[in-house]
């Protein structure tokens, strides 16, 4: 298979929804990072996602949507706090969990009964999505377990040759995937996976809001995962990642030196000066910096050969920092160095 790259025509545009429609397999950009996508009701091309990613099948997909009508006709239930959170936050880096209709079939949504659902803001998205008439199941659009793609690029590294077409809309806006939450009571938000939005952002329109132990922790290998990104090591580089917590960059740095291998790197703030003899990266001095260019570091990192890559710690687990310290922790395997 010749995996086609469209551009942001009106033409490719139609190319990629027709695509779609035929069964096919479309990656395309989004606001948090490019997606891997196929019409959410075909059994059949859903499962050819798992396939081209060898992402395991209890591991649940999001479906895009463009408009809130087709959010009637893919699930049975919308709580009204839903749908305060759709009136403030969509379209945009929000997924939200429903009980699923029919037509999504369990394999979308990794043999729960209920479906993640979002309507991404990025206007190709927004696109694909109108033009095609379907409901978009879309994963990231990398083979599992490596890092997202934010780029086209990126993509075509991992999947030229395994899908049909990729869209390339640039380097996508946040950098990491969207906010995950359920509902377990009218007045409760339950955030599975931290996006952009986190805590903070919820507490104006609930009452309770709290983070899943998931997003800190390692869950048992036999639980069931409500939404991506909980259940498995992920965005994860070929070089070993390592977290450092250290109280200042000096510990830091003193740690790096005395534990170094061949082809060690390091991964700093923007503000951290470059450590003599250690070849660095930089990934931001806040949230919403270190997310846009967490993972695009990361594919550099295997650009560059990296083998093991100590990585300074976002300083608050707060917003968008919750988001960067949980892709660290899953990429790391949960292995962290306290100092």
């Amino acid at each position: 298979m010749n995996t086609k790259l469209l551009k942001d025509t009106p033409e490719d545009l139609q190319t990629a929804a027709d695509l779609l429609r035929s069964g096919q397999l479309v990656a395309f950009p989004t606001e948090t990072v490019y997606g891997l996508g196929a019409d959410a009701r075909l059994e059949t091309s859903v499962k050819a996602i798992f396939e081209a990613k060898g992402r395991p099948a209890d591991n649940p997909l999001i479906v895009h949507i463009s408009d809130l009508s087709m959010l009637n006709d893919i699930v049975t239930e919308i709580p009204d706090l839903a749908r305060k959170l759709a009136e403030a936050f969509w379209p945009g880096a929000l997924t939200m969990i429903f009980p699923k209709a029919d037509c999504i079939p369990l394999v979308t949504s990794g043999g729960l009964n209920t479906v993640g659902v979002r309507m991404p803001s990025h206007p190709m998205a927004q696109k694909l999505i109108q033009l095609s008439g379907c409901p978009i199941a879309a994963p990231s659009a990398n083979r599992s377990g490596l890092p997202s793609p934010t780029t086209a690029r990126h993509v075509m590294d991992d999947m030229n040759g395994r899908i049909s077409a990729v869209l390339d809309g640039g380097q996508c806006e946040i950098g990491v995937e969207s906010t995950v939450i359920c509902f377990d009571d009218p007045e409760t938000v339950h955030i599975l996976r931290p996006g952009l939005y986190s805590v903070e952002d919820f507490q104006p329109f609930a009452r309770h809001v709290y983070v899943d132990k998931a997003v800190y922790t390692q869950i048992a290998p036999d639980a069931k995962a409500a939404s991506p990104g909980m259940k498995y090591k992920h965005y994860s580089p070929n070089a070993k990642i390592l977290p450092v917590d250290a109280p200042d960059f000096n510990s830091f740095v003193n740690y790096v030196l005395s534990h170094q291998i061949e082809n060690t790197y390091c991964l700093l703030f923007d503000s951290d000066p470059e450590i003599e003899g250690v070849p660095c990266l930089h990934y931001g001095d806040d949230g919403l910096h270190q997310a846009h260019d967490l993972f695009f570091r990361f594919r550099e990192l295997d650009e560059k050969g990296a083998k093991l890559v100590y990585v300074r710690m976002p300083r608050e687990n707060t917003r968008a920092s919750l988001s960067v310290y949980n892709r660290l922790m899953r990429a790391a395997g949960f292995e962290v160095m306290k100092l």
